[in-house]
Formats: C-alpha cells, structure tokens, sequence
C-alpha cells in the first residue's frame, strides 16, 4: 500500500514545509525536487495570532517563490477540518489556508511523524550516540522528543518502505520506583490525578521536577526555567537542580527503555529536540543507560539496543523534505490530512 500523495502524483512543487511546535515553528520551502531547500529564520508562535499570519509575514513576504503545496508537521492529533495545536493557541484551518495563501493542496502531519521520517532522512553526522550495539538498519525504530511537550513516534519498515507511527505517547502513565522517587513524586504537579511522561519530560516537566525536590526537602525553588535549571545543574552549582536533572535523566532512560520495549526497536532509540541536545553531558551518564536497561527479564537485550541523539538543528524539516522528494520510499496514510483546492 503507498501513501495517497504518490498514488495520484499531486504533491506539486514548489512545496512549502513546516515544524509547527508550542513554542516554535520552522520552515523551508523546496523549489523543486531536487534543489536545496530554503530555510527561514525561526517563528516565535507566541509572535503571531495565527499560523496564517506567520506564514504571509514570515514566510511569503520574504521570497518570491509562490509555494504550490504545503506539507506542515504540527504538535497535536491531526483530526478535522480544524486543528489546534496541544501547547501553542493557533488552530490550522487548512481550507481556510489555501483559499488565503493560495496553496493547491495541504497536508498536515503529527509533529513526531515528521521527526520518524527524520530518522532515516539525516546523516550518521547529525547523531550522538549513547550507548548499546550497533543499530539494524532494517529495524524498528522509535522517537522521543522533550520539548515544549513530549512527543513519542515509532518507524516500522515493511514492503520495502517506512511506515511513521505517531500516536500520543508522552502522555502515558509514569510512577515512581526508588525510595528517593516516592519522597519526590508526591510533590510532582498533577492533571486530573495523572502524572505523564509530560508533566515530567518536558520543558515545563523538569520546573515540576525541580520544585517537587525543593519541596520534598524543604529548600527554596530559585529557578523558574527550564535553562536556568538546566544551567545550574550542568555547572553543578545548585543541588536541587542537579538532583532534578538527574531524575529527569533517569525518568527519560525508563521510558525510553519501556518504548524501545514495545516497538521492539533494533534500529534504534532517536531522542530529538532541544532539551535532548542541551543535556548530552547528562545523558552520557551512566544514570540513563542504567535505567534504560533495567528491564528484567529483558536487561541482557536492553543492552544491545543503541540510543541516539539527534543533533540536526531543524530534523523535522529534513524529515518532511524526505518524503516531499521521495514518497514511493514511506508510506504515509493522507486520507483525512490532505486538502485539495476546488
């Protein structure tokens, strides 16, 4: 089976791409199939009342390449003809966007759908790795991204292409296991009774961490972000916030470990996104590779599969170029996500 897009050969160029997270948003235009893409400066959304804005102002105003197609990653479920985003106000109305900006055709993608087809798009150069064996370049793969929020994707190949799987996976359940975790977690912010990956893993996750340490130990919180924490924590000049990274740390390598787990993934573990790249030093503690492969009765495989960090800067965008180029090599289903001009 073979995406729609390849299918009926519509995806025209030029062909505008874009990573649209809670706090940030990215993106290039692709002047045909095979010239180098064109990157922009990056939007700020909280610059913008809406994607359509930021797109005239930032985008199209700037260019005299009058993009034909969009094909956008966003940070939310892509369902309906509107879709507002997880973290971020703006709502993608991708009727209303080509009547606007004049595209013939959009197609939106989850954000983690974008940072899979990353995986595969992006050179041995743009990966640090953190332990294990060598990957299988025919395996499953998966990605965990700790950003505004947490975004989980796997990469399955079959029938000689990949197959993207997003799903909502930052958002499941996770609970303490040490003594230290069970003096820690209680004072963890909470939605409606749930501790997730999110209220843990993320940017606004490690202010949680950091100020359910200082509560468990009755100390002051002084930090209020997620650089100055990790800042602090890096130069080992506040022992809350280096506490609070090290559970971040460990709390990553479990889940990690857990998904590398379901997917089965001997391709690999790709963690991607700011926060990942910013805390290398911290991830190549022995903490992460020890949580990752706790995993009884499965710790000898654990110990076989290799995690990564993606250190391309704009990943994602590389990602959606990949299958804007080449869509015969994934299969990606666009029923639903792919809006046509009348």
């Amino acid at each position: 089976m073979i995406s729609e897009i390849d299918a009926a050969g519509v995806l025209q160029f030029p062909v505008l791409v874009g990573d649209i997270g809670g706090t940030n948003a990215r993106f290039a235009i692709l002047p045909s199939r095979e010239a180098a893409a064109i990157e922009f400066p990056t939007v700020a959304t909280a610059d913008y009342p809406d994607i359509d804005v930021a797109l005239e102002r930032a985008i199209l105003t700037r260019t005299d390449i009058k993009p034909r197609s969009a094909v956008l990653a966003i940070a939310a479920p892509v369902t309906g003809d509107e879709i507002r985003l997880t973290n971020c106000p703006w709502t993608v109305r991708p009727k209303i966007m080509i009547d606007r900006l004049g595209f013939r055709e959009v197609v939106i993608l989850n954000d983690f759908e974008a940072q899979a087809l990353a995986v595969v798009a992006i050179g041995p150069e743009h990966l640090e790795k953190i332990g294990g064996g060598d990957a299988d370049p025919e395996a499953s793969r998966v990605v965990l991204g700790p950003g505004t929020g947490l975004g989980v994707a796997g990469l399955v190949r079959a029938g000689n292409v990949w197959v993207p799987v997003p799903g909502e996976g930052g958002h499941v359940d996770m609970g303490p296991r040490t003594a230290r975790d069970f003096a820690v977690f209680p004072h963890i912010e909470r939605i409606e009774g749930r501790i997730s990956g999110e209220q843990m893993l993320c940017g606004r996750g490690l202010v949680n961490l950091y100020r359910a340490v200082a509560a468990a130990d009755g100390r002051p919180a002084e930090f209020t972000s997620p650089a100055g924490i990790t800042a602090a924590a890096l130069a080992k000049s506040d022992p809350v916030a280096g506490e609070a990274l090290d559970i971040f740390v460990t709390c990553l390598g479990r889940l990690a470990g857990d998904l590398a787990l379901i997917f089965m993934s001997r391709g690999g573990v790709y963690l991607t996104g700011g926060i990942a790249q910013k805390i290398v030093p911290a991830l190549k503690h022995a903490r992460f590779r020890a949580a990752f492969e706790d995993k009884a009765p499965h710790s000898a495989l654990m110990r076989d599969l290799p995690v990564f960090v993606m250190t391309h800067p704009l990943a994602a965008l590389a990602g959606l170029g990949a299958f804007a180029r080449t869509p015969k090599a994934f299969h990606i289903r666009t029923t639903g996500r792919h809006w046509r001009a009348s």
